[in-house]
């Protein structure tokens, strides 16, 4: 069977009853390629721009994305999933919108989005950045060992290396790297929330190896700038993740997204639960 393409992963189908349709395959699997695809589930940012896609999609939504809000009920299966959106409340400045997720009686995902248009009026920005340029950097494919199957997706360009296991120690936990989806296509709203959850946990940088795995419990995207195709035409974003509070068997983490012009895209927020390690 011929791989899926990214924008057959995003594609999404009225099932006529209410839902839309994705199809989730293991090429989009957060196990590592050292495994078997079937040994994880699908990626958490393919999931969360699933959602946003079909809500946007299903109530006929056309005002720009703001903010959305994701839990991550359970494991998916790499098989059909339908999404259900509900409107919440529209309105022609603002409208909130939810969106259930799943397989049968199981669902997987629930989200929340809030839609609204921009408008003239004050402007503060301290969030640009200047980042080196992207075509200054090599492009920095993930060790297989640990990199999951869905990054073979995104093409990955680190200021400053990986950091990998203990690089970061004593220091910020933190990373800068440039992405983008490999079909080079000019970033969207879709692309800008696959990204968004596009790398490894910051604190890998912080803590020696083997990782310590997780899994994402939640994410909040809060979007700066309405996407155009001219925004960033051959799909680049630079981001910037650090690692807030780890303890507990938690982990925080924080991210931002610039677009090529050093503008501030999207804030991300993701919760993580820690997988407990043997002794």
């Amino acid at each position: 069977m011929t791989p899926q393409t990214l924008a057959e992963a995003l594609a999404l189908t009225d099932d006529g009853v209410g839902g839309l349709t994705a199809r989730l395959t293991g090429g989009f699997s957060n196990a590592p390629q050292s495994a078997p695809q079937e040994r994880g589930a699908p990626f958490g940012g393919l999931m969360a721009a699933l959602a946003a896609g079909a809500m946007r999609q299903g109530l006929g939504i056309e005002t720009p994305l703001q903010s959305l809000t994701v839990q991550y009920l359970a494991a998916a299966r790499f098989e059909d999933a339908v999404f259900t959106p509900t409107m919440n409340r529209g309105g022609r400045n603002v409208a909130y919108a939810s969106v259930i997720g799943g397989q049968g009686d199981r669902p997987a995902i629930q989200a929340l989005g809030t839609y609204g248009r921009d408008v003239a009026g004050p402007v503060l920005t301290p969030l640009t950045a200047s980042p080196p340029p992207v075509a200054d950097l090599d492009s920095t494919p993930l060790d297989p060992t640990f990199g999951p199957w869905f990054t073979r997706h995104i093409d990955h360009r680190f200021v400053a290396g990986p950091k990998l296991f203990g690089e970061n120690a004593g220091r910020t936990p933190e990373l800068g790297c440039w992405m983008r989806t490999i079909d080079a296509a000019p970033l969207d709203e879709a692309r800008l929330l696959f990204l968004l959850d596009g790398l490894y946990p910051t604190y890998f940088t912080a803590f020696p190896a083997p990782p310590v795995i997780s899994a994402s419990v939640d994410l909040r995207a809060d979007l700066l700038l309405e996407l155009t195709p001219e925004t960033s035409p051959e799909g680049w974003a630079y981001f910037h993740f650090t690692s807030r509070d780890v303890g507990g068997g938690w982990a925080v983490e924080d991210g931002v997204a610039h677009a090529p012009d050093g503008r501030p895209l999207a804030l991300v927020r993701q919760r993580r639960k820690l997988m407990p390690t043997r002794v």
